[in-house]
């Protein structure tokens, strides 16, 4: 059931800073909403933070080990998508562009860059010291900007300081999960099940929040910054891959199968990105607002997807100008696996919000399954042959999906 309007106590001051707005839910059918500056700048400071853990995934693949990379990558990544949407869906509705909204916000970019910081010594020893204290820092000022919510506006009141009393009860179980660990009072082996079980009441606090009354976000806006991450998350691709030309080019000069595997990369991440902006995400949350959930949650797997992605195809970028402990197999999963995921979640989360999503479910079913066994020919094919037709499969799907759309 959709909410009703609610006005604003005052337009939002986007011709010029005011030095201070109260702080009042915005429309849900504010015309002509859009990311704001600030949030573009918030974004940037994830392009760090990502590039971190997905450099440090890159480093576990070359090195045989990306079985083992995968757990960090995915409990890093999750602090990290999920101080993002904390703050994007805060700011789709309460978003007051004044001077405390701005210093707080500045707080939790902080946040970010210390928890990017921390990330090497998270992948490669175990130690989420600086993960947590970025992540505290990022929560500090995300939990205010709830009370000064909870105390400027009544009618969302119940809401905003159950969002305030969830985030700040959880944030102290983080810091006791990590003085466990240092104390040895938590073992090894319970490490990855306590944190589990933290991000499984993390994930329901926003459910519970919503109950006493639903914020007023914006369906237009929402999709419009899932969108823009995407981009940065597609980018961020591209970076790695270009960390891995260079890596490659210092040690050989360019090759076919360097030529081929840079050229695949670029294309399979324009086929992605085309096959996620076919689906009218906005139209689709502002009509069926309650599916806004699965929608959101889902995209930590495509976000995480393609930073996993970007470490993949620096590897196999990479491998063609110097040896690399890894085998064929495991660097063309390296790249198929996101590519399978990816395009897998992104029909779910499709299908959870439009009456009919732009690929058949049995056209995507048909290319995840080719793209996860061709890897399987690396041997015989060679790492640049297989990344080539995952590839092909990619546009295939793209082409496919346009014209029977």
């Amino acid at each position: 059931m959709t909410p009703p309007r609610r006005d604003a106590a005052a337009p939002h001051p986007d011709s010029g800073i005011r030095i201070r707005v109260r702080m009042r839910a915005r429309p849900i059918d504010e015309p002509h909403r859009a990311a704001s500056p600030l949030e573009l700048l918030f974004d940037l400071t994830f392009v760090i933070a990502v590039a971190a853990v997905t450099a440090e995934l890159a480093h576990e693949i070359a090195a045989g080990h990306g079985g083992a990379g995968v757990v960090p990558f995915l409990l890093v990544f999750f602090a990290i998508w999920w101080a993002w949407m904390n703050f994007t869906w805060f700011a789709s509705s309460y978003d007051t562009d004044d001077v405390a909204y701005r210093l707080l916000t500045m707080v939790q970019m902080a946040g970010v860059l210390v928890l990017a910081a921390g990330v090497p010594a998270a992948a490669d020893h175990d130690d989420f010291r600086g993960v947590t204290l970025g992540y505290f820092i990022m929560r500090t000022g995300l939990v205010t900007q709830w009370v000064r919510a909870g105390i400027e506006d009544p009618e969302g009141r119940r809401t905003a300081f159950r969002y305030a009393g969830g985030m700040a009860a959880l944030q102290v179980g983080w810091i006791l999960r990590q003085a466990a660990a240092e104390t040895g009072a938590l073992p090894p082996s319970a490490f990855v099940p306590v944190f589990l079980v933290l991000a499984a009441l993390e994930l329901a606090v926003p459910a519970w929040a919503e109950r006493a009354a639903p914020t007023t976000w914006h369906p237009h806006h929402i999709a419009e910054r899932y969108g823009l991450f995407t981009i940065i998350l597609l980018g961020e691709s591209v970076l790695a891959a270009t960390r891995g030309v260079a890596g490659a080019l210092e040690e050989t000069e360019v090759s076919g199968p360097f030529l081929v595997i840079a050229v695949s990369g670029l294309v399979v991440l324009f086929a992605l990105w085309w096959l996620y902006f076919l689906a009218p995400a906005g139209a689709g949350l502002r009509d069926r607002r309650h599916r806004s959930f699965p929608w959101g949650y889902g995209h930590y797997g495509i976000f995480a997807s393609l930073a996993a992605l970007g470490a993949g195809l620096e590897v196999a970028v990479e491998q063609t100008g110097h040896h690399a402990e890894a085998s064929p197999t495991a660097i063309c999963y390296a790249v198929a696996i996101p590519v399978g995921v990816f395009l897998g979640l992104l029909w779910l989360v499709h299908a959870s919000i439009v009456a009919r999503p732009p690929a058949h479910p049995g056209t995507v079913a048909g290319c995840v399954a080719a793209v996860l066994l061709v890897p399987l020919a690396a041997p015989q094919l060679g790492v640049a042959a297989v990344i080539a037709v995952i590839a092909v499969l990619c546009v295939l799907l793209t082409a496919v999906t346009i014209a029977f759309r």
